[in-house]
């Protein structure tokens, strides 16, 4: 009896650390918000989750088009805020780049640009946004599916402060199609948008926020333009 009493009493007792173990781990690995807090918005988590359970294709170059025409007709919603340490930056996406905006808002609500960062900064020029150093950047990638691009939607909008472009995934791109997970704001003079004019595609714009994109255009980088302290990205619908 007394053996058996022993052997419950280091059962509960190492069940209770390692509990405590993953809760410690987890909280060091967490990214706060522009507040400090740890606390994700009820409706946004909510969103995200339902998301997750759906079983949606993997996006390839094939089913693009068709993908986020359908995913773009029951999913309108336009305005999205990115919180990180240093502020929150409010965005409005473009009705008349559809695929673009489809493409984000379904981003946004599989929880992709979590634990992201704004990974580019230049000060007068852009912050380029949505990837990380992170092994979970690259899983969440494969499990959308890693290989698509956006066919360009250029219409004669051309780049101004403020603006909100897709990344290239190269330069030498003559379809001048975009890297679906990156974006960048531009803040910039527009003497500094002639490469850019008609070469990427403008999907939205920064309606609150640009003295926060200021800050982390201004942020120390290294060699890459990579900040020297990670910029981490949240990101969830407002409508």
């Amino acid at each position: 009896m007394r053996v058996l009493l022993a052997l419950f009493f280091i059962v509960f007792v190492y069940g209770c650390e390692d509990t405590k173990n993953t809760s410690t781990e987890k909280e060091k690995t967490t990214p706060t918000s522009e507040t400090g807090e740890k606390k994700e918005d009820e409706t946004t988590a909510d969103t995200i989750s339902e998301e997750k359970r759906i079983e949606y294709p993997k996006i390839t170059d094939k089913n693009v088009v068709a993908f986020f025409t359908k995913y773009g007709a029951k999913n309108p919603e336009t305005k999205v805020k990115i919180s990180t340490r240093l502020g929150a930056i409010y965005l409005e996406l473009y009705e008349e780049t559809p695929l673009h905006r489809a493409n984000f808002i379904y981003l946004v609500k599989r929880g992709y640009f979590s634990d992201t960062f704004f990974h580019r900064v230049v000060p007068n020029f852009i912050i380029q946004g949505g990837n990380s150093d992170l092994p979970s950047t690259n899983k969440k990638r494969a499990d959308i599916g890693a290989v698509y691009l956006l066919p360009a939607e250029i219409n004669g909008r051309n780049v101004t402060y403020g603006s909100i472009a897709g990344a290239k995934e190269y330069r030498e791109n003559p379809d001048k199609k975009s890297a679906p997970f990156e974006f960048f704001v531009f803040l910039g003079p527009q003497t500094s948008t002639a490469h850019l004019n008609g070469n990427y595609t403008v999907f939205g714009e920064v309606t609150k926020g640009m003295d926060v994109v200021e800050k982390i255009s201004e942020l120390k980088s290294d060699e890459g333009e990579w900040p020297l302290e990670n910029v981490y990205i949240t990101a969830e619908i407002i409508k």
